[in-house]
């Protein structure tokens, strides 16, 4: 394959799926990584697409960047969501039914997870397109209407969804932690998020540290003993002794450079 064919192929695929990450495009077209972003150096200096950390989006309107928002989101923090995402899949073992909700970190978890024999849980559509294209994750999607912006399937569907599910392990984000716990800043989210909380044994917010002492709309919940927070630098003391008092674990990611 030459290098224009190459380009060309690329430009088709991310003009067809609107988005698409590194690894994807060098596993269906047989380039490296480094051949991949040369590639998408290209299709961005021609305007064609919009390069994010890990990957590209199309260049349309504004309102599709709206839609993708969390791809301009995944942008922020590189390095720690990385380090926190690398800790989080290394506690997922093969054979686990897991729940990912659709936050920018938990796309990155996602990323890491790809190759392993899992059943996931979604309510991501990135996620879900992630899965579909590489690895050997089999994925199911919950009902529910789509919030655009982030791509993610909410309200009284999804939450359905969750009542009759159960999984291992559910991993989560959350726009703030405090002492109070985890905040969320869409009710639809926090609702669906409650409910993808009871459906698993045990739960992990992947939280980077931008998340400290923010509050937000609503209080997904309170700390709790089936709780992990992982997160890249210890927060407030005041957090650390809630997290402590309510029996949750606190986890701290070392900081690795994420893969350019």
């Amino acid at each position: 394959m030459t290098n224009k064919q190459r380009i060309d192929l690329i430009e088709r695929y991310v003009r067809e799926h609107k988005y698409a990450d590194l690894h994807t495009l060098a596993t269906n077209f047989a380039g490296s990584l480094s051949t991949v972003r040369r590639a998408l150096d290209v299709l961005a200096g021609r305007g064609v697409v919009r390069r994010h950390h890990g990957g590209a989006s199309l260049v349309e309107t504004d309102a599709l960047a709206q839609e993708y928002d969390f791809l301009a989101r995944n942008q922020r923090q590189a390095d720690e969501k990385f380090a926190i995402a690398s800790l989080v899949a290394a506690q997922v073992q093969p054979g686990m039914t897991v729940i990912l909700d659709g936050g920018s970190t938990t796309y990155a978890i996602a990323r890491l997870l790809a190759e392993k024999s899992l059943q996931v849980i979604t309510n991501s559509l990135p996620i879900a397109s992630l899965f579909s294209e590489v690895g050997s994750v089999d994925t199911v999607v919950t009902g529910g209407s789509i919030y655009r912006r982030l791509g993610v399937l909410l309200g009284p569907l999804c939450e359905q969804y969750f009542d009759q599910a159960h999984a291992d392990l559910a991993i989560l984000s959350g726009t703030g932690i405090t002492e109070n716990g985890v905040w969320n800043h869409n009710a639809l989210t926090v609702a669906a998020q409650r409910k993808m909380i009871a459906a698993a044994d045990r739960t992990i917010f992947a939280l980077d540290n931008s998340k400290f002492g923010r509050k937000a709309l609503g209080l997904t919940t309170a700390f709790a003993p089936r709780f992990t927070i992982v997160t890249d630098v210890r927060p407030a003391p005041a957090v650390v002794k809630a997290i402590e008092a309510a029996g949750s674990k606190l986890t701290l990611a070392s900081r690795t450079p994420a893969p350019r």
